[in-house]
């Protein structure tokens, strides 16, 4: 018998993924609004990335270098690395769902943590795979917990280091433990978003571990520190073998031209990004310090966002701090769908807001900072 179809079907699985749902960016009824939900520096892009787009925008008729040459090169002045093994994308999402469209498929399995970006878990079933999800312990990636969860389906890990929402890391002596007990064919991805923030000695992005082996990749961003999140600037550090994979399956012209260019000028611009991490260090020590004062748990970060749990007490939860923060024109990340129910993550914003959440969660919960 045959079926008849009255519509076309995704393949098995697609419907199953839950779509990523950004934080909200409003407030309905207020007048002037802080957005600190999505981890975007107050500080903006440096004055150096702002004329290299402005330049760029005179040439817009030109399709871009498809390999990004100024930028890859830019980044591995910086970095001192060889620019044969970098890769640029549109976001570092990209590159996170090309590794999983080349290397994963049906029957595979992809280990995540219960904290981990989301995107992770929706690229890995975009794939067909299978995502294995392990507990983290204390708001960290429990190395223990990933090894323990190996198989032979296991073709990738994913780590967040350090992690979103929660703000900890793991040690590079732990990465490294870590890499040395998973078998050779398993792409260790060391996503590491906000490494630029991080100011521990014990702490390495992956750079090291990549060049030392054919199994690691590391990803940045320019969203964060480098302020250019609205050009979607992504880059990944890894082996020849992969990015020649990669390279393969990759959009011909993936990147635009004004986001080459401004990304090349914000990198060299380091004096710019000292000034961002160093007011970024300021005021998570402030916050947390606020914020403690008042009876709230705050997780220790080493990012631009704090994660704060509220009390399970009946009109001073998450969901409640949440609208009236709202009501007055502080807007924070709710983060149920990673994991902390009664929870909230706030970026370090400008003085204004970040002095004005403090002031408004110590109204909140009936104490003053």
């Amino acid at each position: 018998m045959s079926i008849v179809m009255n519509e076309p079907a995704p393949r098995p699985g697609v419907l199953d993924i839950a779509a990523y749902v950004p934080g909200k960016d409003h407030a309905p009824g207020v007048a002037r609004v802080f957005k600190l939900s999505a981890n975007e520096t107050p500080l903006g892009p440096s004055p150096k990335a702002r004329e290299a787009f402005r330049h760029a925008a005179d040439h817009l008729e030109l399709y871009p270098d498809g390999q990004a040459s100024e930028l890859r090169e830019a980044i591995a002045a910086v970095h001192g690395l060889n620019p044969a093994n970098i890769m640029c994308g549109n976001g570092s999402d990209e590159l996170l769902g090309l590794l999983c469209h080349v290397y994963l498929g049906a029957g595979d399995e992809a280990i995540i943590t219960e904290h981990g970006f989301l995107v992770y878990k929706i690229q890995i079933m975009a794939a067909g795979a299978a995502p294995v999800t392990v507990k983290e312990k204390d708001c960290t990636v429990d190395i223990d917990a990933i090894l323990a969860a190996v198989t032979p389906r296991t073709k990738m890990v994913f780590i967040a280091n350090p992690g979103n929402p929660t703000g900890t890391y793991v040690p590079v002596s732990e990465i490294r433990r870590l890499h040395a007990g998973l078998p050779k064919h398993v792409i260790l991805v060391l996503d590491a978003a906000y490494a630029e923030y991080v100011r521990r000695n014990d702490y390495e992005a992956g750079l090291e571990l990549v060049s030392g082996n054919r199994n690691v990749v590391m990803t940045r961003t320019f969203s964060k520190v480098y302020g250019l999140a609205a050009l979607r600037i992504g880059w990944m550090y890894g082996p020849a073998g992969i990015l020649d994979a990669l390279n393969r399956v990759r959009g011909p012209f993936n990147m635009n031209a004004p986001a080459i260019a401004a990304g090349a000028a914000a990198i060299q611009d380091q004096a710019f990004i000292e000034k961002a991490v160093e007011y970024n260090n300021l005021w998570i020590g402030k916050l947390t310090q606020a914020f403690e004062a008042i009876g709230l748990a705050v997780t220790p970060s080493v990012t631009n966002f704090v994660l704060i749990h509220f009390p399970e007490v009946e009109g001073k939860r998450a969901a409640d701090a949440d609208a009236f923060l709202t009501s007055r024109g502080y807007i924070l990340r709710a983060v149920k769908g990673y994991g902390f129910a009664n929870s909230l993550r706030m970026s370090v914003g400008p003085e204004e807001a970040n002095r004005g959440v403090i002031e408004a969660l110590g109204e909140f919960m009936g104490k003053t900072a």
